[in-house]
């Protein structure tokens, strides 16, 4: 029982950090009371950083609780053995030695991810092939070559901040926007941003007539690191978060929403085409 005062103490210091900061954050000037620069999105990437490092460190916590209980509950049962007592700054320093070393590439859960998309639909299938017509006449689950023209016509092949894209001549426009903004705000993340894939001529995977978003150049998958996010866990980087935030202020929808969680895909949004479309960009 003597470890009791150490946990206790854990607990206080792993909650100040928490108590302190969403207090402060709740309470501090709004985006709109800065200047230049800093909006709201770079208010926010900062924030959720620390709020997801301190939410680690919590659950780690919970974790390591959970296992000195059964320790207790196991010496309860044992024969007694003489006391040693314990070193409350040595249970500190092993409470505290797992920290997140990169919090960009941490996992962490998607919160809300259904309604994260506020304000942004997707095009869907049927929008797109009354648009542009199918991308070609066979489709399969594999990339293929695009023969649509009229798509064709509109494609370019750029590089694009940190990675290279063939998307469609707004969508280029538009990602680098998305891009110099992510630079301008958090050049860490910017210079970690890689690409798994974007014009790819195929049916939406597990649909007979849906065609991707990927077949006309309006989407493209990216990751952190180079390392692929596993679909359908409800899980991603860290940094996809944040560059979440930056994709949706430019009008993209984040695959974060989608039933099957596909949180590296980020797609031009219905509201972004029919502006296209009117503009006569399309």
């Amino acid at each position: 029982m003597r470890l009791l005062p150490a946990i206790i103490l854990a607990i206080a210091i792993v909650l100040a950090p928490v108590v302190w900061f969403v207090g402060s954050y709740l309470l501090s000037p709004s985006s709109s009371d800065f200047s230049g620069d800093l909006t709201g999105t770079a208010v926010d990437s900062g924030a959720r950083i620390e709020i997801e490092i301190l939410r680690q460190q919590m659950e780690d916590l919970q974790l390591r609780l959970g296992t000195v209980e059964e320790e207790l509950s196991q010496l309860q049962r044992a024969p007694m053995a003489p006391m040693v007592n314990a070193d409350p700054n040595a249970l500190l320093e092993s409470l505290n030695g797992n920290q997140i070393l990169d919090v960009y590439a941490q996992v962490v859960q998607i919160a809300g991810r259904r309604k994260i998309n506020d304000g942004i639909s997707v095009a869907g299938s049927s929008t797109l092939l009354a648009m542009f017509g199918p991308p070609r006449e066979d489709l399969s689950d594999d990339c293929q070559s695009l023969t649509n023209p009229r798509v064709k016509d509109l494609l370019v092949l750029a590089d694009v901040g940190p990675i290279r894209v063939n998307l469609l001549r707004p969508a280029v426009e538009s990602l680098t926007r998305v891009f110099e903004r992510v630079k301008r705000m958090d050049v860490e993340l910017y210079s970690r941003i890689t690409s798994a894939g974007g014009l790819c001529v195929r049916r939406i995977r597990g649909s007979e007539t849906a065609v991707s978003t990927h077949a006309y150049g309006l989407a493209l998958d990216l990751n952190i690191d180079g390392v692929l996010d596993t679909l359908g866990d409800g899980k991603t980087q860290l940094g996809l978060t944040i560059l979440s935030d930056f994709f949706q202020e430019e009008g993209w929808f984040w695959g974060a929403a989608f039933g099957r969680e596909d949180s590296m895909h980020f797609e031009v949004s219905q509201e972004m085409l029919s502006r296209w479309r009117s503009a006569g960009e399309i």
